[in-house]
């Protein structure tokens, strides 16, 4: 049985995805504590019903999350169901400004003030977010995006034997994506932004993306670049992942992490890797 389990940051948008995947025809059930995920599982097997899969959510809620989570997903595997463990994220920023418009109180909340709470649940939720076999950094999403990203992965689009990249660029004074893999700094790039000319553009514009390109440390960068991903890429297949999530990163993300961000899909695109390229800060700026 395919076996969902929602689970991260209170916030984040995990009873967004939970809807989504109710769409999907999976049988979603929500805070059922952990130590009876499997006698639950053994339920649904039993009662002949055709479902897609089923969705467990646990989280901060959870009393026995953590003397519990580790033992519960080792004997779903071993009985031999497909597990995999969606870890929702967003930044501190994002989850205080959501629960300041909704008014809701935190979970994690033990008389102290939000942010205080974000920081314990980071901890206690620390084992799930390393071991996620997916981490989505929600910060950016609307809630149409979201719904969007969780199909997208229950699909299967990600499993379809083909190994996908994504690159998002971005700007270092908003944030690093938290979803990210591998994250690459190119401020030590010359930057258009003190261009008068140049300024108004970004690095989808050609003049851009020749005053990047081509300067002679952007071709070496590119060079050590291309050479260590055809180093990590085939390390991270032989690992059983199915995607890589390559952030790069300038000052405000709209100059020379866009124009690197192109111009390394152009390369991985060439050996024939499946790429997304995004670019999440280049109007901010």
């Amino acid at each position: 049985m395919r076996i969902v389990v929602i689970t991260g940051m209170s916030g984040s948008g995990k009873s967004t995805a939970v809807k989504a995947l109710e769409d999907e025809g999976f049988y979603c059930i929500d805070n059922l504590p952990v130590r009876l995920f499997r006698q639950f599982i053994e339920l649904i097997e039993k009662s002949g019903e055709a479902f897609e899969g089923v969705v467990l959510v646990t989280d901060i809620r959870a009393r026995d999350l953590t003397s519990s989570i580790e033992a519960s997903f080792q004997e779903l595997r071993e009985t031999g169901h497909h597990l995999e463990v969606l870890f929702f994220d967003s930044s501190d920023e994002v989850l205080i400004r959501r629960f300041s418009e909704t008014r809701r109180r935190h979970p994690a909340d033990e008389h102290c003030s939000v942010p205080e709470a974000i920081r314990i649940e980071r901890e206690r939720l620390a084992w799930l977010r390393q071991n996620a076999t997916r981490l989505i950094d929600t910060s950016e999403f609307t809630v149409h995006q979201l719904k969007d990203q969780v199909v997208k992965i229950v699909r299967g689009e990600e499993g379809s034997g083909h190994f996908n990249i994504e690159l998002i660029s971005f700007g270092f004074r908003y944030g690093v994506p938290l979803d990210a893999n591998l994250v690459m700094d190119v401020r030590f790039l010359p930057n258009p932004h003190y261009i008068p000319a140049l300024r108004p553009q970004s690095g989808l514009d050609e003049e851009v993306r020749q005053f990047v390109l081509g300067k002679p440390e952007t071709a070496e960068f590119l060079r050590i670049f291309n050479e260590l991903l055809s180093f990590l890429v085939p390390a991270y297949r032989r690992e059983g992942k199915s995607y890589l999530t390559i952030a790069i990163g300038c000052t405000g993300g709209r100059h020379r992490s866009v124009a690197i961000a192109e111009e390394t899909a152009r390369l991985l695109q060439a050996g024939g890797l499946a790429i997304r390229c995004t670019h999440r800060d280049c109007e901010k700026g």
